[in-house]
């Protein structure tokens, strides 16, 4: 293509960004949006310089216009700067985009509302294995200082391989020959918490550093590029969090009553280091072969203490006053409950990931209007879940009998939670003890904790050809056509276990050396409790593990429930033709074409009959075929107007399709009938028919005004429902023999696809220099956009429900002041109500309505200019969530909190220093 052409004789972007460098060829050329870029190039020189929080703005509004799809994008040193903790931060502030954060780090990405189930996301175009359960990339995996630009497709072509539903986004490192020249970075920064210090041993106090190297050689025909980043980095967080709520009569009214609270104070420890280098080669003016690695080591320890309280259930013995309770508008707002035996908690979550990513790419671009490629890409994914529960109380609560003290508590439930007023001490050691204070080991072996450990692998490959023919003076531009292979497998082993006390014992004392620092509850009213590490108890044999799973069939049932191994082989063939043609007053260009993909899955897993465990292996083949047009009228007025439409599709989270089957016979129907329940091997994608059509106003070089319309006709999704299934290849349930006449067709309790509904909205994105109205407001700009999506999608049983990750109203939002070196920025990124996705017991994904919540951050800083003696020196301060924002999720009415966390505000100072 003529871009490619123009490459061939080099690119220099600037020191202080490189931008453009990834907006060529990415490692597989997925019709890139930026193929088309517009750029000032120095007629002398043949080199484009861009520097600045503006420069990357203008490099991403040029993206936008010169694209045949619908995208946005961020680049380099919009990237760098900010400076953020991770991508996922940096393309939150993208017009349609917003994250859902965890334990206060944006860590994955909606698109139009949708959480990550219904987006895809590639690295250098090709797709990558998860540090989730999910097949959603989990982004604080990806370093910032370590990515050249984000590209978020909202349209698809036919020769984008692994589309999502809404979205692809598609994250692009550096290509050292597109750079042109050589480039040393360092940076360094610190950040301080201002929540402070919650438990023993964590800190405020944390810092990153990193560094990039790209050059060239022989003649620049060999290219190197490295980039590394190592980030020690603490997050604390205060919450409360609640069982649920009670329907409970309180004098003679209906309301809602707090039934128990599960509140920690967490401190997380995160560590990650990144490494990502690329060698290309020029062999030939027409050949080029790309070799890049990415690698990641993610290391999350959280240190989480808190009390369990059983209440408003009334179980364990608990007691309720109800004359000394207030209720105000259905729920009870204050009162009190008797006869409480809370369940201090000292618990530790170790999450511990190795992501390893590489591709090759070969590419032939002749004069004579072929061209060819060739890419292979391999990532996998090795993940640790510990999650080590440790309990301890005032005494053991046997079956029939409760030892040890009770306490009366008052509370005040209201916006924000639930505050108590406790009889007892819990920080006084003397009557605190290792315990199964609440008879969770079945009353009569205390279980003093838990060990949950999920050990999750993760492998891909993937193989992808194409061949391109160019047509010169043609409305026909080009024809492509490709073919992808991708092989992917993932499995969860589960390795759980009970927290015992040695020799059959039902306390025991904390030895003194091994107590901590007390975790301070007072924001709950609960005062400080008893702090210990259980890893040190379990260590030196104060507690010990009694394992309920190898690996064999002779495991406890629940725990062999969870594992799973889920294998996916796809076969994706293409055909595209793009077209350019002048028209009167502009330029039609596009594309047309058509995807076809096979899919052949399987799952192995533990089915539970009669006899047991047994393993077994079950799966489907089947096909998608996905045409796509996009057209882009370009008006030399500087308007385009664009329509898409495609069909989509999104394939449905790898966990769903696990095979783990209980069943039985259903006695209660004539004859019989086998009913069972767990995953769904047969399980299709989320399908949709999409329509997109856009209007946009570019101004001077780096200004845009966009208004989006889209529409999605789903046709199929995916919601948890009963639905026939055949268990003629399981072994006959227990009790058949009474049932002579018992079909094999039963009903199954699991993911299923049904009919879908509707997807529609709109998106304002703004990109405004004011310069461009001004010269006097020289270096003042605006970037953001506002989204609103409504849906009607039916569950299993016809009903209008929720979609997880769906907001009506998504609003982001950037102003920025850059000029003689000095910059400072304002964002601010807001979304409505969701479903938010949270982890339940056991580590098992739950679902709950987090409220709407609105993220500020602002940043100053400076850039030494050229001339000065600390020329390439950039130093800047930078304050996050400076409005401690809440997050929140309720139950069944907006005053039934579930969840209340505070994470506090950041704060960071660093310089990076450019050679």
């Amino acid at each position: 293509m003529a871009f490619r052409k123009h490459l061939a004789g080099g690119i220099s972007v600037g020191a202080v960004s490189i931008a453009l460098a990834a907006l060529a060829t990415p490692a597989v050329a997925q019709d890139a949006a930026a193929d088309d870029v517009e750029a000032t190039v120095d007629e002398d020189e043949g080199v484009i310089i861009v520097s600045g929080f503006r420069a990357s703005l203008e490099s991403a509004t040029n993206t936008k216009k010169r694209a045949d799809q619908i995208v946005e994008s961020v680049t380099a040193e919009d990237i760098g700067k900010l400076p953020d903790a991770s991508i996922g931060e940096s393309i939150a502030r993208l017009p349609g985009l917003t994250s859902q954060r965890l334990n206060g780090r944006a860590n994955v990405i909606a698109i139009r509302g949708f959480g990550p189930d219904f987006s895809q996301t590639l690295l250098n175009g090709r797709e990558q294995t998860t540090t989730s359960d999910n097949r959603s990339v989990e982004l604080d995996q990806y370093p910032s200082e370590i990515v050249n630009q984000v590209v978020v497709y909202k349209s698809p072509t036919a020769s984008l391989v692994g589309q999502g539903l809404v979205g692809t986004i598609d994250i692009r490192t550096i290509r050292p020959l597109e750079t042109n020249k050589r480039i040393i970075s360092v940076g360094a920064r610190g950040s301080y918490a201002d929540i402070g210090k919650l438990n023993a041993g964590s800190n405020e106090l944390g810092y990153r550093v990193n560094g990039t190297y790209v050059d060239q050689f022989a003649d620049d025909t060999i290219g190197i590029s490295l980039a590394a980043s190592y980030v020690d980095e603490p997050y604390q967080l205060q919450e409360f969090n609640a069982w649920g709520y009670n329907n409970v009569q309180v004098n003679g009214q209906d309301a809602a009553l707090i039934g128990g609270s599960k509140s920690f104070v967490t401190s997380t420890d995160l560590k990650r280091f990144g490494l990502n280098g690329t060698l290309q080669i020029a062999a030939t003016p027409e050949f080029m072969l790309t070799f890049d690695g990415f690698y990641s080591h993610f290391n999350d320890d959280q240190t989480k203490r808190g009390i369990e309280l059983p209440l408003g259930f009334f179980a364990f013995g608990t007691t309720g006053d109800a004359a000394t309770a207030t209720v105000e508008d259905g729920l009870v707002t204050s009162g009190t409950f008797d006869n409480v035996r809370g369940v201090i908690r000292n618990d530790i979550f170790q999450r511990k990931a190795d992501l390893y990513s590489f591709g090759f790419n070969a590419d032939y671009d002749g004069d004579d209007g072929w061209h060819a490629m060739f890419d292979f890409g391999y990532s996998r994914t090795d993940r640790n879940e510990l999650s080590l529960e440790s309990y301890s109380g005032t005494g053991f609560n046997g079956p029939t009998t409760g030892d040890g003290a009770a306490a009366s508590i008052g509370f005040v439930s209201g916006s924000t939670g639930t505050v108590f007023d406790p009889s007892l001490d819990y920080s006084d050691p003397s009557i605190i003890f290792l315990t199964d204070p609440l008879g969770w080991g079945g009353g009569t072996i205390p279980q003093a904790g838990y060990y949950n450990n999920r050990i999750i692998d993760d492998e891909l490959f993937q193989f992808r050809t194409e061949i391109e023919k160019e047509f010169e003076g043609s409305f026909l531009r080009s024809v492509q056509f490709g073919l992808n292979y991708t092989t992917r497998e993932k499995g969860l082993v589960p390795d759980e276990a009970f927290v015992r006390l040695p020799n059959g014992a039902f306390t025991a004392s904390i030895p003194s050396e091994f107590l901590l620092r007390s975790t301070d509850l007072s924001y709950l009213g609960l005062g400080p409790i008893v702090s210990y590490d259980a890893r040190e108890l379990i260590a030196a044999g104060i507690l010990e593990l009694e394992p309920r799973v190898t690996s064999g069939p002779n495991a406890a049932n629940d725990v062999l429930g969870k594992g799973y191994t889920v294998n996916e082989d796809l076969m994706t063939a293409y055909l595209q033709a793009n077209i350019e043609q002048d028209v009167g007053g502009g330029v039609l260009t596009g594309n047309f074409g058509v995807q076809a993909i096979n899919t052949n899955q399987k799952s192995t897993g533990f089915i539970f009959g009669p006899a047991g465990p047994q393993e077994l292996t079950l799966g489907d083949n089947y096909w998608d075929v996905l045409p796509s047009m996009n057209l882009s009228l370009r008006l030399d007025s500087d308007w385009v107007i664009r329509f898409a439409a495609a069909r989509e599709i999104m394939r449905s989270r790898l966990d769903d399709t696990r095979l783990s089957i209980g069943y039985g016979i259903d006695a209660s129907v004539p004859g019989g009938i086998i009913r069972g329940g767990g995953g769904n091997p047969y399980l299709r994608p989320y399908r949709a028919n999409a329509v997109d059509f856009n209007v946009e106003k570019y101004f001077g070089t780096g200004g845009v005004v966009a208004v989006q319309l889209f529409y999605k006709d789903i046709k199929s999704y995916i919601f948890n429902g009963r639905f026939n299934f055949d268990y003629g290849a399981f072994p006959a349930p227990t009790g058949a023999d009474a049932y002579p006449n018992l079909p094999s067709q039963g009903t199954l309790d699991a993911p299923v696809n049904t009919g879908g509904g509707d997807l529609y909205g709109g998106e304002l994105a703004v990109t405004l220099p004011f310069s461009n109205f001004s010269s006097a407001l020289e270096g003042f700009g605006i970037t953001g956009g506002v989204g609103y999506t409504e849906t009607k999608v039916k569950d299993a049983d016809g009903a209008e429900t929720t979609i997880p990750g769906y907001s009506k109203w998504v609003v982001n939002g950037t102003a920025y002041f850059e000029k003689a070196g000095f910059n400072t920025r304002v964002s601010a990124r807001h979304r409505s109500t969701f479903l938010g996705d949270f982890t339940g017991f056991g580590g098992s994904p739950t679902r709950r309505t987090a409220l709407a919540e609105t993220i500020i951050d602002a940043q100053i800083g400076y850039d030494f200019q050229p001339g000065s003696a600390l020329e390439g020196l950039s130093l800047y301060v930078q304050g996050q969530n400076l409005t401690d924002e809440r997050f929140a999720s309720v139950g069944a009415a907006r005053n039934q909190v579930i969840d209340y966390q505070i994470y506090g505000r950041r704060f960071l100072a660093g310089f990076t220093y450019k050679f």
